[in-house]
């Protein structure tokens, strides 16, 4: 049974490796730490970015800038395959187990969307809750750098907060933590805990947690996979040469969350598959904001606003 206390929150941080580009068994992972958090009576378990079913690390090791290749073909069409289909289901045991464990889940994954053709894939964070039901897919506005290979560019229908206990939960992929516009978005519609999911690494989330949990008085939440060469196994098309190209750590973690004063609560955790559980206490939260929020008493409204799209994108518009 997870906390009664009103202002306690348990809070589980799965880093793991995916079963890298296998949709079906990468699912039954995630399904199996979602499990072991209800056991550990967390409310909510968090996952890396594109956990599901796995990164594209193939585009910087393999010269994925060149034009018309037949191999970069291959595995762009493999990753397809692999992506989720929400409307086909393919998160339905990942809900499942989140309403058996009783706990909300956020997951990182690669979307299939259904709209514009049907054929583009997004990296998307999709909030489940307690019950089981999807509240809201966000997708990553703009993928970095050799993401843009991959992956298409999302839009502001995701950008949402969820309540959990006290709690205004809201989450964003990777690098678009660093984009002002879009943090202020999930500020101003109450957030207090902020879910920053990465791919895997240090470099990423050392800095940036500490300054968004001070920026924003919130509590900072970020969680990320794990990458081995030995994870790169013979169901992804010509692995070998991927292989070949590859660190013997390609994604080394740093999980890790900050409190609303900017101070660790866990400092990253290196090269380690766990999953790692904090608890959170709200009343922090409404401490720190005596002097600082930044939507709220500290903001000037009648001096800078953001207004903010939410609207699906799409190319077409039907109308009966």
């Amino acid at each position: 049974m997870a906390n009664t206390h009103p202002d306690l929150l348990t809070v589980g941080l799965a880093q793991i490796a995916p079963v890298w580009l296998h949709r079906i068994k990468t699912t039954e992972k995630i399904v199996e730490y979602i499990r072991l958090a209800g056991k550990k009576e967390c409310d909510l378990v968090c996952f890396g970015e594109a956990l599901l079913p796995g990164y594209p690390f193939w585009i910087e090791l393999t010269d994925g800038a060149k034009f018309n290749s037949d191999q970069q073909k291959k595995w762009h069409a493999h990753y397809v395959d692999q992506a989720v289909n929400i409307q086909r289901g393919d998160l339905l045991s990942i809900q499942e187990a989140c309403k058996q464990a009783d706990c909300a889940a956020v997951i990182g994954c690669i979307e299939l969307g259904s709209e514009r053709g049907a054929h583009s894939i997004y990296a998307s964070a999709v909030y489940i809750d307690k019950k089981g039901s999807i509240q809201s897919v966000h997708r990553k506005l703009m993928p970095t750098y050799e993401e843009r290979l991959s992956w298409a560019p999302g839009d502001g229908h995701g950008l949402r907060v969820h309540d959990l206990g006290k709690f205004k939960v809201g989450a964003l992929n990777c690098w678009e933590n660093w984009m002002p516009l879009v943090r202020s978005t999930l500020y101003g519609l109450g957030e207090d805990l902020h879910i920053a999911i990465w791919p895997g690494g240090e470099h990423n989330t050392h800095d940036i947690t500490r300054f968004i949990a001070k920026e924003s008085r919130s509590y900072v939440v970020s969680v990320s996979g794990l990458l081995r060469l030995n994870d790169i196994q013979e169901h992804v098309p010509n692995f070998e040469l991927i292989q070949e190209k590859a660190d013997q750590i390609r994604a080394n973690g740093a999980s890790c969350v900050a409190s609303p004063d900017g101070e660790w609560l866990l400092q990253p955790v290196l090269d380690k598959e766990d999953l790692f559980v904090v608890e959170i206490n709200h009343s922090k939260v409404r401490e720190e904001r005596q002097n600082f929020d930044p939507s709220g008493h500290y903001s000037r409204p009648d001096v800078t606003q953001l207004h903010v799209n939410r609207k699906r994108q799409s190319t077409i518009y039907l109308e009966e």
